[in-house]
């Protein structure tokens, strides 16, 4: 049930690649509870997908932004506040991804240098670039980032390597600019979700045996439901929230702590 526990605020939503993405998910519930938001996303192939979403909202606001560009930052920015007079409430990050496919399978041992590069900086730096762009908009009234980690992060998981290392990095990030940014009022945490089926869970090798494993090993004995990581990310986003930051939440059922 809506309660308009975001009405009069303002966010940005990075990383919606199709209807199916979590993104999109957090994106239906924040719209829901009354948010105003505006949206980045990779490229025009994936445009063609994701814009129908968008209109289908009411959003004004939406813009192609490579990240891996200063420069495309700078723009989209620019025009984002110019779009939202200045003001700027809170950010979802849900932009991973990086190496090859075959760096997410074998031994992490074998991972490219190319690779390794581009991970931390798609799914690592993209984030604490946004945080970066954003701080003009956000400091005076304060606001809330939130990113989308994995548990990955902290064990060691069959066939996602790379991605590990660069989701520790992301999550070390989180904690850096929470002390950043906690005199500003400006809170920054991440979300640690069990596997959902994604398009970005696609190219992790035996991913739908991991499904099944996660299901059988976790507490609560299902898997997670996306509109349960929505509505965590709508807490952590909202002033329920207010005294969180440099957190990572899971949201796996209990899964880490028995794994």
């Amino acid at each position: 049930m809506a309660t308009g526990l975001m009405a009069g605020k303002k966010g940005l939503i990075m990383g919606v690649a199709n209807q199916k993405s979590i993104a999109w998910n957090i994106a239906e519930r924040l719209k829901e509870e009354g948010a105003e938001l505006a949206f980045t996303y990779q490229n025009e192939q994936i445009g063609e997908r994701v814009i129908p979403l968008f209109e289908s909202i009411e959003a004004k606001f939406y813009q192609t932004l490579d990240v891996t560009s200063d420069e495309d930052f700078d723009k989209v920015f620019s025009e984002l506040a110019d779009a939202f007079d200045g003001e700027l409430d809170f950010i979802v990050h849900a932009i991973a991804g990086g190496p090859a496919k075959g760096d997410l399978s074998g031994m992490y041992l074998e991972t490219s240098r190319d690779s390794f590069s581009r991970a931390l900086e798609i799914s690592v730096y993209s984030f604490v670039k946004a945080v970066q762009s954003a701080y003009p908009m956000m400091k005076e009234k304060g606001g809330s980032a939130v990113t989308m980690s994995y548990y990955g992060a902290e064990k060691v998981v069959p066939n996602y390597n790379v991605m590990g290392v660069a989701k520790s990095a992301l999550e070390s990030s989180v904690r850096y600019l929470a002390a950043d940014l906690g005199e500003t009022n400006i809170r920054v945490n991440a979300l640690s979700p069990g596997p959902v089926l994604t398009r970005a869970a696609s190219g992790i090798g035996d991913f739908r045996n991991m499904l099944k494993e996660f299901a059988e090993k976790t507490p609560m004995k299902r898997l997670v439901e996306k509109e349960e990581i929505a509505a965590n990310t709508l807490y952590l986003l909202s002033d329920l929230s207010s005294g969180v930051t440099g957190e990572i939440i899971h949201v796996d059922g209990g899964y880490n702590v028995k794994a």
